[in-house]
């Protein structure tokens, strides 16, 4: 079984790195077959960012992926470029404390995830993308939530293990949203 996803957001929020720890999480630790597909606009920081992450059971064809499971929209340019692209009955996560347009289709199950505000609790605005990611992995199960936080730990630099409780926090508690 193949799952594909899209995210998107500002750079700066952290997509690129929400897709290589899925892939590590996979890869590493449950021994799936990954590919992680970056894509910047003209600038960085603040400029747009998308990936696209396949995790799969078996081997991966291509990183070009067309209508995915899932798609993560961190900001309205995301939710404006990437919500026709979803396949019927996938999962659009949307970070509802940046994006104030509702999406248009009722074909997709919509999660509104309150990212900023619950990261801004945590004491961190980066941690945003940590919270979509909990939520993301606790919906699709393509990895285990454990995976996540122990590719984290990998590969995040030393300087910053610090942080690793609050990343955990972030996941957990967007994890903690999407359940029941």
């Amino acid at each position: 079984m193949a799952m594909e996803f899209q995210l998107a957001g500002f750079g700066g929020q952290g997509i690129m790195v929400m897709g290589q720890v899925m892939c590590y999480a996979g890869l590493e630790n449950e021994g799936k077959h990954v590919s992680w597909f970056p894509s910047y606009g003209a600038e960085m920081r603040g400029g747009t960012a998308n990936c696209a992450v396949v995790v799969s059971d078996e081997e991966i064809g291509s990183p070009v992926i067309g209508k995915p499971d899932a798609i993560v929209v961190m900001n309205n340019p995301s939710l404006l470029k990437f919500e026709k692209d979803v396949k019927p009955g996938g999962h659009l996560f949307v970070n509802s404390t940046l994006v104030d347009r509702k999406p248009s289709r009722d074909d997709i199950n919509i999660v509104n995830i309150p990212a900023n505000d619950i990261a801004n609790e945590l004491g961190s605005g980066r941690v945003a993308n940590m919270v979509i990611l909990g939520a993301v992995v606790a919906k699709t199960d393509v990895v285990k939530l454990d995976s996540v936080k122990e590719a984290l730990k990998a590969h995040l630099p030393k300087r910053h293990h610090k942080l690793l409780p609050m990343n955990y926090e972030a996941l957990d508690k967007g994890a903690e949203l999407v359940k029941g």
